[in-house]
């Protein structure tokens, strides 16, 4: 199983994907997409919920995690882990993903097997059964995971921190994974809460792509999730973040060779109203690619490499998000002997660069063509087409944006980069974590495991 903070880059040329998406809405309120691609006879399978951490409250966060592991373990019909086992039996792959903005079941086989997927899928969207026995064996496993994606992490540690400093109201700042004591209060009533809050077919979309007819497919989504009852979905709160007034700072001393630092701007996410002005939003989209895009990249070439100030440094925006917010996020980690002070100065000075001069036109051009050659490599994969669709229609977003997006970055000016820069990039909307390492012991042992289910 895996966490997704937003995994979502657009890669593509202007070539027009939504005529090839086709859709469809069941009687219950399903949503049905699909991507035809007859390359090879290869067929992908998403079944993506509306129901993230984001959703979660306070004292049970990790629990729409926790569901995913638990929907690997038997319905009324199946026994824990034969799911799996009749997937891999019919010589395909099947996982299940976790983010703040949704939760996603896939699989992935040769195209004759579709029907066996999504017969499982419909079975545990509305059989599923949690018993304590299982549910009390696989707490432990997510509490192992969460011991070896963070708390044997220092970085991760650092990037939680940098969260929950700053999100304060928003759930953004909770981990997806959850906290430790969450989990270890967990009872698997939770788990059946969750399941029955979120997991219907109203709250669903089911995305298939590959070498499939879409009137195929249609059929086939009627047959197995047709007759399944629509549910009224829980009411969903407004959660605001108040606007932030000040730099916000955190140490984290923890076991490690070098420091960290990572430091988060408050910035907006693109609006889900598509016809609203979002020339801001690509400019920030640019922007993170021209500080860290390529090896060629401003942090990369006056931080790293002219300076030797870091090994690393990097930059990331998520202009997709359900919540509406995001971050403009810097990450380094300081060469041996240098302090994070004058790894903090270098990287606000790459940033007050381009607030006082903007970008070059090369750079611009660079970063462009980059976005467009990209493609050859996305749309190579089946899984990634389906992957767009998903994300985009989970999280409020039309599918049809992926015919925008390029234009929109082909537009954004070296003006329009200064602007933003100025604007968001301030020490008002700025929180900043910093790793002081400790020393590491020779006789330490990782203490958690990653998940295979």
């Amino acid at each position: 199983m895996q966490l997704f903070k937003l995994l979502f880059l657009f890669i593509l040329t202007p070539s027009v994907v939504s005529a090839e998406v086709h859709e469809a809405t069941l009687n219950n309120g399903m949503k049905i997409f699909v991507k035809e691609d007859s390359r090879s006879p290869v067929v992908v399978s998403q079944v993506w919920y509306r129901a993230g951490s984001i959703d979660e409250v306070n004292g049970k966060t990790g629990i729409a995690h926790v569901l995913e592991h638990m929907m690997f373990k038997g319905t009324k019909t199946s026994r824990p882990g034969e799911f799996s086992e009749i997937i891999a039996a019919a010589g395909g792959r099947e996982n299940a993903f976790t983010g703040a903005d949704y939760t996603c079941y896939f699989q992935q086989l040769e195209k004759s097997q579709l029907p066996v997927a999504l017969k499982m899928e419909a079975d545990r969207m509305q059989n599923l059964i949690i018993t304590e026995e299982e549910f009390n064996k696989e707490i432990n496993v997510v509490m192992e995971e969460r011991r070896w994606r963070t708390d044997d992490k220092p970085t991760s540690k650092a990037n939680e921190l940098m969260q929950s400093l700053a999100f304060v109201s928003h759930p953004y700042g909770r981990p997806i994974v959850g906290w430790m004591d969450d989990l270890e209060n967990m009872h698997y009533s939770d788990a059946q809460e969750w399941y029955n809050d979120w997991y219907a077919p109203n709250n669903a979309i089911l995305v298939v792509a590959g070498d499939v007819s879409s009137t195929d497919v249609f059929k086939l989504a009627k047959k197995y999730f047709g007759n399944i009852p629509s549910r009224k979905i829980k009411e969903r709160k407004p959660q605001i973040e108040a606007k932030q007034k000040g730099v916000r700072r955190a140490e984290l001393k923890a076991p490690s060779k070098l420091s960290y630092i990572q430091m988060g701007y408050k910035v907006p996410a693109l609006d889900k109203n598509l016809d609203k002005d979002s020339t801001e939003i690509y400019a920030l989209e640019v922007l993170a690619g021209i500080l860290s895009n390529t090896s060629t990249s401003r942090l990369n070439q006056n931080v790293v490499n002219n300076a030797g100030f870091a090994v690393s440094a990097s930059a990331s925006y998520a202009m997709l998000t359900r919540g509406g917010l995001s971050l403009f996020e810097l990450y380094a980690t300081p060469s041996e002997g240098v302090g994070v002070e004058k790894v903090e100065k270098a990287l606000k000075d790459e940033l007050a660069k381009i607030v006082e001069n903007g970008v070059t036109e090369d750079e611009l051009s660079r970063i462009k063509t980059g976005v467009i050659a990209g493609d050859v490599y996305q749309k190579d994969s089946v899984f990634y087409q389906g992957m767009q669709i998903g994300q985009l229609e989970t999280m409020g977003y039309s599918y049809k944006l992926m015919d925008q997006y390029t234009n929109n970055i082909k537009k954004v000016t070296s003006e329009q980069i200064q602007m933003v820069a100025k604007k968001y990039l301030v020490d008002e909307a700025l929180t900043l974590v910093t790793l002081d390492p400790q020393p590491l012991d020779p006789n330490y042992k990782p203490q958690g495991k990653p998940h295979v289910h």
